[in-house]
């Protein structure tokens, strides 16, 4: 009787300590996101470069593109616009930029400096797409399929390895189909 008053907690012990490891081995950017395999969530916004006019997604049916939300304020997008700059000049995939929580007079002057990879920059002063889309933080990166679907989504800065075995074949395969 006495070994299964120890038996008990040992059991507990070993069920939390089992699940707790398990979730060590998981990629804190890979966040599961409900909205994969979904409609894109729809809006209009102002253009970051011209405030009279609006953008919605809309614009792109029918192409395969990258929504990456972003901010002056963010150092992580300082760490990935590199490589957008480079995909923007190999013509490879559009990108749209999500300027979240940002003056539009801070995102110019930031893209001035840093050179301007997007097709189009909308900004979302308030937030709310960004809550729309379950963004968690800057940056953020959706590739978004030629029917509007969202089909990966990037938590934290890109990068060349992110860039190169997911979201380019992954981009190029959804182009193909």
């Amino acid at each position: 009787m006495r070994a299964w008053r120890f038996a008990l907690p040992v059991a507990i012990f070993v069920a939390i300590a089992w699940f707790l490891l398990r979730g060590l081995d998981r990629d804190p950017r890979e966040i599961p996101s409900p909205l994969i395999g979904k409609p894109a969530p729809v809006f209009s916004l102002p253009v970051t470069h011209d405030l009279s006019r609006t953008w919605s997604p809309e614009a792109m049916r029918g192409q395969v593109w990258l929504l990456n939300v972003w901010g002056s304020w963010c150092a992580g997008c300082q760490v990935e616009h590199p490589l957008f700059n480079d995909l923007a000049r190999e013509g490879t995939l559009p990108i749209v930029g999500l300027a979240w929580k940002d003056m539009p007079e801070n995102s110019i002057s930031w893209l001035r400096r840093l050179g301007n990879p997007y097709a189009v920059v909308v900004s979302d002063i308030k937030g709310n797409v960004a809550i729309d889309y379950g963004v968690y933080g800057a940056p953020e990166t959706f590739l978004i399929d030629k029917q509007g679907t969202i089909r990966f989504k990037h938590v934290g800065p890109v990068t060349p390895e992110v860039l190169k075995t997911k979201l380019l074949p992954m981009a190029q395969q959804l182009k193909d189909s």
